[in-house]
C-alpha cells in the first residue's frame, strides 16, 4: 500500500494493524503487551483500532515488542553533509560571465 496517499487516519488505522499483527506474531494478548509496556489495556486497544492515542504509548508499546528501532526510520539523520560535498567538489576552472551593464 502507498501510504503517500493516505489519510491520517488510514495511516493510524494502518499503523494499528501493523502493531496488532507484530504482537500476534509474537503469540501475546493485550493484557500482556499493556502489563509489559506499563500501560493499560485500554491504550492498547485504542492504539491498535486507531482511536486516538500518544506518543508515549506508542513508544512503550514499541519498545515491549522489541522495535523501538523503528523509531530511528522516522527521521534518520543523514549520514552525508551536503556541506561536506561542496567542499570535496572539484575547483572550479573558469569564472561566471559578468552581467553587462544596461545602458540608458
Amino acid at each position: 500500500m502507498v501510504t503517500a496517499n493516505l489519510t491520517p487516519q488510514e495511516l493510524e488505522a494502518e499503523l494499528g494493524e501493523k502493531l496488532k499483527t507484530l504482537r500476534l506474531a509474537k503469540n501475546l494478548g493485550q493484557k500482556t503487551l499493556a502489563e509489559r509496556a506499563g500501560i493499560s489495556v485500554r491504550a492498547v486497544r485504542s492504539l491498535e483500532n486507531a482511536e486516538g492515542s500518544t506518543v508515549k504509548t506508542l513508544v512503550c508499546v514499541l519498545r515491549a515488542l522489541g522495535r523501538e528501532a523503528w523509531l530511528d526510520t522516522v527521521a534518520p539523520i543523514a549520514t552525508v553533509s551536503p556541506l561536506a560535498l561542496s567542499r570535496q567538489a572539484e575547483p572550479r576552472q573558469r569564472a561566471s560571465r559578468r552581467a553587462r551593464p544596461e545602458q540608458p
